[in-house]
């Protein structure tokens, strides 16, 4: 798996490394640096197209996970025909960028849920993060928490998280407890084994109609996403 993922950065990276030395490629006389160029090119898409092709079959055969797992938060209409499922981090600084999209997307949109899988990749802090979240559905405040969460700017500390659950009316000292039961462990162990086995390294990896978004969040519009998903149901 991790393979095929670094054959797509190296890739990657001999575009950007040649893409400054084919500049010229349009001058005459230069016809066959344009051709290596093109090869390059060529050879980059298909490898990138191979590789979302074998990710939305690896999609296919973890629908049940990605969107029947009881213990996964779901924002929004929880029967809605689109789902929006996103592995996302606590201290992501493009998970927050994303946010407000998502809150318009939920706010405009009443036919979509989003199914939300705990990621905590990037420091400690995720991790407390992530299972002070899960914890707070036990007091039927995730939602709040999690955006308040998302919504603070700054570096996520321990305390920051304990200080938001409580502004938030959270009884921190039940969620403290809340948060070592076994289930959340388990919840957390199983987006990580979800995520290797789809092969997504990063955050926020969104998928909706059985796709996964590349690219920047900052890049994808969810509104039209969302309407290609419902009309592929049709």
């Amino acid at each position: 798996m991790l393979a095929s993922f670094f054959r797509v950065a190296a890739v990657a990276a001999i575009l950007a490394l040649v893409s400054p030395l084919t500049a010229g490629a349009q001058q005459p006389g230069n016809a066959g640096q344009a051709r290596i160029d093109q090869a390059i090119q060529a050879y980059a898409s298909k490898l990138q197209a191979d590789e979302e092709r074998a990710r939305d079959g690896l999609i296919l055969g973890k629908t049940s996970a990605l969107l029947d797992d009881p213990a996964s938060p779901v924002l929004g209409n929880p029967k809605g025909d689109v789902a929006v499922i996103e592995f996302f981090d606590y201290t992501c600084p493009y998970c927050k960028a994303v946010e407000p999209r998502i809150e318009k997307l939920l706010k405009d949109d009443k036919g979509v849920r989003v199914i939300l899988k705990e990621f905590p990749i990037l420091t400690p802090e995720s991790l407390v993060a992530a299972k002070a979240a899960l914890a707070s559905v036990k007091q039927g405040k995730y939602e709040p928490f999690h955006n308040a969460l998302l919504a603070f700017r700054g570096r996520l500390q321990n305390e920051v998280i304990f200080d938001t659950a409580k502004s938030i009316g959270l009884d921190v000292d039940r969620l403290k407890k809340d948060m070592n039961a076994p289930e959340i462990t388990d919840e957390i162990i199983a987006n990580f084994n979800l995520a290797r086995g789809l092969r997504i390294f990063q955050t926020p990896g969104f998928i909706v109609g059985g796709h996964f978004l590349t690219g920047e969040s900052a890049d994808i519009d969810f509104p039209k996403v969302a309407a290609a998903a419902r009309a592929k149901q049709h």
